[in-house]
């Protein structure tokens, strides 16, 4: 690869949505807050449950209700994600560096697209309140197709609705499952460091193509790594 090929953007770049574009940890404390009022807990603080909000609906209500039974709480996660939805978009956004980022994404003429494993109509919901709706080129949901990541089922089908080879697509997220995806699918990958992680969680051993500190930092094309 010569020294102009390697310091271009990727053709086409995949996010993973909460903890990697958006910190939604906000949303979602105010929706399990108000489940914990109801049953008369104190509000729970944000740094208790942002370690958790990439492993997913379940993981969170039981950060927020750890003595609770499982069996329980597994038939509370339709309930936390209608007022999660009520709660959309209100108290979260972007982390920093996000915006300039995908601008020059853009200005670069690079496509990019959201890949999650929240579900696909609470993902849609959130494209017009940030101003995505027409920037995002694919947003595939963890509800959208028979299997999810770690699987890279999504990965694949999005690369090919945007009609771009997987090998010249970058995914970029917060989540061990995020790397093992990208892997898979024949993707170069980017450990986002600035998202939610648990403490035990040791993110060089999931081995993506780079791990970078801050958004902004990928404002750089040289930053970026290239296909696999």
């Amino acid at each position: 690869m010569n020294h102009e090929a390697a310091v271009r953007f990727p053709k086409a770049v995949l996010f993973d949505l909460d903890g990697t574009l958006l910190d939604s940890a906000p949303d979602m404390l105010a929706a399990l807050n108000v489940m914990r009022a109801a049953r008369g807990d104190a509000p729970m603080p944000l740094s208790q449950l942002r370690p958790h909000v990439s492993r997913g609906g379940q993981a969170m209500l039981a950060a927020a209700f750890p003595d609770v039974a499982m069996e329980e709480r597994s038939g509370w996660l339709q309930a936390f994600l209608d007022l999660y939805q009520q709660e959309l978009g209100k108290h979260s956004g972007p982390f920093e560096g996000i915006e300039a980022m995908l601008a020059e994404l853009e200005a670069a003429g690079s496509v990019w697209g959201i890949v999650t494993n929240k579900p696909e109509y609470l993902a849609q919901l959130l494209m017009p309140l940030l101003g995505w709706e027409s920037r995002c080129a694919v947003l595939i949901g963890g509800d959208t197709l028979p299997k999810r990541k770690p699987d890279p089922l999504q990965l694949l089908v999005a690369a090919e609705r945007i009609g771009i080879a997987p090998a010249d697509c970058v995914y970029v997220g917060d989540d061990e499952r995020d790397i093992i995806a990208a892997r898979a699918a024949g993707m170069a990958s980017v450990v986002a460091l600035w998202g939610y992680r648990l403490a035990e969680d040791d993110p060089i051993a999931w081995q993506g193509d780079r791990m970078i500190e801050a958004p902004q930092t990928l404002c750089a094309a040289a930053a970026w790594p290239h296909g696999r």
